[in-house]
């Protein structure tokens, strides 16, 4: 009796003495897992905090191996092959995901994005702009689709589609999207320019300036309209708009405006401009053109003395380049030698400079673009102001 009375009584106890140290084993494998999952997860950010993405790669793979639900597991895998130009397989990953039953509408959206993202990069723009249609019309992650559309329809060149869908993303976001759509007008300007219809050129010109009143392109594009029609007087008054609307595009809009002084015969009026320049503008682009107006007006004793005096104000590799060729026939014997290998090194000095900066990424260049080849920013690149350039 008393063995079966201790039977009963201990049974449950050592049951669930066996339950909890089973729970605690359990838990304790579990905390090991964890503890592996996060232990590898940082270990992962730490090879793409330091650029290694093979190691990230190999890490990501095992901790998706781990558990195959890990949505953002699998986004970082993506995003690593699209990165490492491996865009088919981060295209597989990423459909995977977007195939997935059980996912949220929010997780499937970024899978959606990030697809259109591997469709662009792989160069398949009819996919990328119907799926980022989509998301548009279904308002999810409308913006950031829009963003991508513009993007795309830049680089086909269809520019009214661009504007359709930079007036969309204003609407939505509240975002300036102005300066960006009077570029879009200056390249439909340009375009039509190119193929002769100069009317139509006009129109988009006046739809640029009603975007953006101080476009400096739109004046620019005004002042050569207006030179090839003739009309030079008019030129020019484009082009000193288009300088004091921003003066920092100078050096590409002085060629074309002293043509256009000179064809007018307002030479007394391109002096008194290139002089207002010297005050506000630190570049030696207008000490250059000053020195060739002294030259052909004043000889070339009285542009020499101008130009020296300039250089020891704001000294320029271009501007002593200048120097030297105004004075190399003066000189004889060893003191021409000289001259030569003194032009020889400011040229060879000048040349791999970048003349031109963007201010958004860094981009540099050695000839204007109105949009950046890097970040793909419009009206962001600007001369470089230093002794060896602007």
């Amino acid at each position: 009796m008393n063995f079966l009375y201790l039977l009963v009584v201990l049974l449950p106890i050592a049951f669930g003495v066996g339950w909890w140290a089973s729970r605690r084993a359990v838990a304790q494998r579990s905390g090991v897992q964890v503890s592996e999952l996060s232990s590898d997860y940082f270990r992962g950010l730490n090879y793409l905090l330091n650029e290694e993405q093979d190691k990230a790669i190999e890490v990501f793979l095992r901790l998706a191996e781990y558990n195959h639900d890990t949505v953002e597991t699998h986004l970082a895998l993506g995003n690593l092959f699209r990165r490492r130009g491996e865009v088919d397989r981060a295209i597989r990953v990423h459909q995977h995901l977007v195939s997935r039953s059980g996912l949220s509408d929010a997780m499937k959206t970024i899978a959606l994005l990030e697809l259109g993202e591997d469709y662009v990069r792989a160069g398949l723009l009819d996919r990328a702009e119907s799926l980022f249609s989509d998301l548009v019309a279904m308002k999810a992650h409308a913006p950031s689709a829009l963003r991508h559309l513009i993007a795309i329809y830049q680089h086909e060149r269809d520019w009214h589609k661009a504007i359709e869908h930079a007036r969309r993303l204003e609407a939505m976001t509240g975002e300036d999207q102005a300066p960006t759509i009077a570029q879009f007008y200056c390249e439909l300007a340009d375009r039509s320019r190119q193929h002769g219809a100069r009317a139509e050129a006009r129109e988009y010109l006046q739809r640029a300036f009603a975007c953006q009143p101080a476009c400096v392109r739109a004046f620019m594009l005004t002042g050569q309209l207006e030179a090839e029609d003739g009309h030079h007087a008019a030129s020019v008054d484009a082009y000193e708009a288009a300088i004091e609307a921003d003066s920092a595009f100078l050096p590409g809009i002085l060629p074309p405006l002293l043509a256009s002084y000179a064809r007018s015969h307002q030479m007394d009026r391109a002096e008194k401009f290139l002089r207002s320049l010297l005050d506000r503008y630190h570049g030696v682009s207008p000490v250059l053109a000053l020195t060739r107006l002294y030259r052909q007006r004043d000889g070339e004793r009285a542009a020499i003395d101008f130009l020296t005096a300039q250089l020891r104000q704001r000294p320029s590799v271009r501007g002593l380049m200048a120097l030297i060729d105004a004075t190399m026939d003066k000189v004889e014997g060893e003191a021409h030698e000289n001259f030569l290998i003194l032009r020889d090194l400011t040229t060879k000095l000048l040349e791999g400079q970048a003349m031109y900066r963007c201010s958004r990424c860094g981009f540099g260049a050695k000839a204007h673009h109105w949009q950046c080849p890097s970040c793909k920013s419009w009206s962001t690149i600007r001369p470089i102001h230093g002794v060896a350039s602007e």
